[in-house]
This record gives structure tokens, sequence and C-alpha cells, in this order.
């Protein structure tokens, strides 16, 4: 993958991210406005359905009562005033005065005259107002004779009803004359009323709709107050989480916000205090294996040098130490060897972990460089190599040899015989396989197994290895922009497979510096050793 695509592939995914987060942010800010909306429409429309039904039942009794009662009074002067069996044109003229009245309604009288016969009288408004034009309930209930009683003095009463033609609405009474006469309805548009209600259920709706646009405008206002922290709040998260831990909230106010700022700024401190204080005792750390290391070198070179000489006296055909203190001497060349194994080791650590560690990268043939590897600690008769000539990459031929080292060394060791190492190319990678037919790596060492100093058996803490031949392999593949894994292969033994890429990074202007093959030695080795 070139630069370019990378950096390409990295804002595209930063851009993805930023439109989420603003997606996720502005869902809350919808959220906000919604809910606010909701409660504002709820109480509006609630406030606004009272008003108008409470506004509407004051408005039509108000009308209502005022027709009603001056109706009653003309029925009670003027269509009281009639004979028992008046002629049309009484009842007509009679209608006419009662329509006159303040309130200005159509008027029917229904009588009977001398002959027996059924005659009207109207007022003549409204198109005519007639006796068809009354319900047939309201008619029945005018003309029933109710019986009186000390609770019911009258035989007939006043009733109204209220009715709609073509969309208008009326007010229609009726009631007949206490002791024989005529029967009177009156007819009233209550259309006034209908539009002076219209006009405010137009007034309430806009009422309705200026809350709630400012209910929304509000909490927008209030999101924005809200979400601003909250947003400042996240950004600084995720500069704390990059490792800047010097990020900072400002506090203003003294609401829970600030307080959460406040304890933001609190944990950040001491979370920048804990790392600096970390960061320094691993530091003091380092500095103190790599001066040990260093002091032990000059120390350790005499020593190596005087055991080089017992272990050749040692050798030579009746030597002239006493078979008493033969194992000593022995044991003393071997731990000496071991300890200097470490101190190379541990000095190897410490260039990797001070990120000292440079690559002097070569174009290597890689089965030859495997084949030299196996050939300079006599492992051929153990080793079975499965490697096609011709692979060739880009690597530091001194850390390939330690990275194979230990491999091969350590399925050698811990595994069993046949060693077998395979090499393949995949895209632009390097696989090397190194597999052994011993008892595989149990399930609960191997995610220990490139941890420095772990070793698998708790009861075997002292053996020929110091724990750290793995981890530094492993070191040496990242370095290169690879990397090694460890697995139980099904047919059994376990595989440790090792991928590096054919053009590593490479950075041949420092200075290399030295490492520790897997098989422990130092300075005898012409390809891999310094």
């Amino acid at each position: 993958m070139t630069q370019e695509h990378q950096g390409g592939s990295r804002g595209w995914v930063a851009a993805r991210k930023g439109v989420w987060s603003w997606l996720r942010f502005t869902s809350l800010r919808l959220r906000l406005v919604l809910v606010f909306g909701l409660v504002a429409l709820t109480a509006a429309v609630s406030a606004s359905g009272i008003a108008y039904w409470l506004n509407r039942e004051a408005v039509l009794t108000r009308a209502q009562d005022a027709v009603l009662r001056d109706f009653e009074r003309e029925m009670q002067n003027r269509a009281g005033a009639l004979p028992e069996r008046p002629t049309q044109d009484e009842l007509q003229h009679t209608a006419g005065q009662m329509a006159n009245s303040s309130q200005r309604f159509s008027v029917l009288l229904v009588a009977e005259n001398a002959a027996g016969e059924t005659v009207y009288g109207g007022s003549g408004g409204l198109g005519g107002f007639a006796l068809s034009d009354v319900p047939e309930s309201l008619r029945t209930a005018v003309n029933k004779e109710q019986k009186v009683t000390p609770a019911n003095q009258h035989a007939y009463h006043l009733y109204w009803q209220r009715i709609t033609d073509d969309d208008t609405p009326y007010l229609v009474a009726g009631t007949k004359v206490i002791g024989g006469g005529a029967t009177g309805y009156m007819l009233k548009s209550l259309e006034p009323e209908a539009k002076d209600l219209n006009s405010l259920a137009w007034s309430l709706g806009i009422a309705t709709a200026l809350a709630l646009l400012g209910s929304a405008l509000l909490a927008q206002a209030l999101a924005t107050t809200v979400l601003k922290p909250v947003h400042r709040l996240g950004v600084a998260a995720r500069r704390l989480g990059e490792g800047r831990l010097d990020t900072r909230l400002r506090v203003s106010g003294t609401d829970e916000l600030a307080d959460l700022s406040r304890t933001f700024n609190s944990a950040a401190e001491a979370l920048e205090k804990r790392v600096a204080d970390m960061a320094g005792r691993e530091q003091a750390s380092r500095r103190f294996v790599a001066d040990m290391s260093h002091e032990l070198r000059t120390p350790l070179t005499a020593i190596t040098a005087v055991t080089e000489v017992l272990e050749e006296e040692l050798e030579f055909e009746g030597g002239g130490f006493d078979p008493m203190i033969e194992p000593a001497v022995r044991l003393v060349v071997s731990e000496t060897r071991r300890l200097n194994d470490l101190v190379e080791n541990l000095m190897e650590v410490t260039r990797f972990d001070a990120g000292t560690a440079r690559l002097v990268l070569d174009d290597v043939d890689v089965a030859d460089q495997i084949t030299a590897c196996i050939d300079a600690r006599a492992w051929l008769d153990a080793v079975d190599l499965d490697a096609e000539r011709g692979i060739h990459a880009r690597l530091d031929p001194r850390r390939l040899d330690v990275i194979l080292a230990n491999l091969i060394g350590n399925a050698l060791k811990h595994g069993g015989s046949p060693v077998r190492v395979s090499v393949a190319r995949a895209d632009d990678e390097v696989v090397i396989r190194v597999r052994d037919h011993g008892p595989g790596i149990p399930e609960d060492v191997l995610p220990h197994v490139f941890d420095r100093f772990y070793k698998a058996s708790a009861s075997r803490p002292r053996s020929e290895g110091s724990g750290l031949g793995l981890s530094i392999a492993l070191e040496n593949a990242h370095i290169h922009g690879g990397g090694i894994t460890a697995e139980n292969s099904p047919e059994g033994g376990a595989v440790f497979t090792l991928r590096l890429p054919q053009d590593p990074p490479a950075d041949e202007d420092a200075e290399d510096v030295g490492g520790t093959s897997g098989d422990g030695s130092t300075g005898k080795d012409a390809k891999g050793q310094v």
C-alpha cells in the first residue's frame, strides 16, 4: 500500500468518525428539541382546548339566555294579550311586533281561530320561518301538557334546542301561552357568536404555534448550553486518550457541568502525575539495567577468558584437576557462560526499550540465511529444511539470524526432533514456519510464550535459558515491520510462524548495536554475531 493511499484511508476514516460524531451530537440535540416541542405542544393544546371550551360555553350561554329571556317576555306581554282564538291577521301582527325586539329573532305563532282551524302568523324573516323548521321533538315537548304540582306550577314550559342548517348554527325555542292561546316558536341565528368563536380558535391556534416555535428555540438554546460542555468534554477525553495528558477543561459556573469539568481536570491531573511517576520509574529502571549490564561486561570479559582457559584444561587429556573439584570447575564454566548470555540479552532488551535498535538492511537469500544459521550451530542432523532458494528480501542478516536461532533452538530444546523449517512467499511477505514434533504448548502458556522471563514450569525456575530469547526474537521481528505467532499444530507439536516484509522500513544511517542469538553464543559466528 502506498503512503499516499494510506494517508487517504486515514483521512477517510477520520472524516467518517467526524460525521458519525456530528450525527450523534445532532441526534441528542434533536431529541431535546422534540421533547421540549412535545411538552410545549401538549401544554399549549390542552390550555387552548380548555380556554376554547370555556369561552364557547360562556358565549353561547350568554347569547342563548338573552334571547330566551327576551322571547319569554314577548310571549308573556304580546302573545298573552291575544284572544284565546285569534285570527291570522292578529297572529301576523303580533309576530311582527315580537320580532322587532332587541334580539331580532324570527317568530312563528300557531293558534286555532273561532272556526276551529289552525292559523299561522310569522314575522317573515330569514326566508320565512315555518313550522317545518322546528324539530319534531321540540314541538312535541312544547305541546305536551304536564301535571301541575307544588313542584311544577305550570302545565307548559319553554323548551329550546340548537340546530345547524347549511353550516349555520341556530337557536330554536318554543312555548305555549298558559291558560290557552297561541303557541310561539322562535328562531335566532348564532352566526355572529360562531364567528367570534372561530376567531378565538384561530387566535388560540396561532398562540399554540408560537408557543411551539418558542419552545423549539428555547430547546435549541438550552441544548447548545448543555451540549457544548459535553462536546468539549468528549474532545478532551479523546485528546487524553491519545496521550495528551496536559489536556484540561475551562471551568465556568457552579452547576453540575462545571463540577463535571472540575472532576475531569482533577482526574487528568492525577493521571498525568501518575504516568509521569511511572515513566520516571521505568526510565530509571531501564537506565539501571543498562548501566548494570555495561558494568558487568568488563569483569565478565575477564572471567570469561579465565573460564575458557579452565575449559581448555578440562578438555585436555589427563588434565591436572583433582577429580573432586572437576565438577565444580565445570559448573563455574557453565554458569559463567550463562551469566554472559544473560548480560548480552539484557543489553539487547534495553536497546529495544530505549528505541536505539536499528536495522542494517541487505538483500539476502532467505534459504541461504537459514542454512547458515543451522550450520553455524551444528543443527543439520536435527532440522529438516524446506526452503526454495531464490526468495530474496531486504533484511538485517544479523537480526534474522537471532530470530531463527531462538525459534529453532527453542523448538529443539522444548519440542523434539525433527524440527521442520519451511519458507514461503505470501503477497509482499516472507513466511517462515518452525514446527517441532513435541507435545505442543499448553493452552494456558500460549498467551505468554513471548513474555520476558516467562517460563512454562514454575517448578523449574532455574534452567539453561533466561526467558528472554523469544521476546528478543519478537522485538527483532517488530523492528522489521513483521511479527511472530505461536500455535499448536493439529498433527501435534508447536508451530512458530515468522512473517517479515520483503522491503521493511530502513534506517541505515544509524549504527547498529549488538544482539544475542538463540544458542547463547557471542562473538563466534561471522554471519550473525558482533
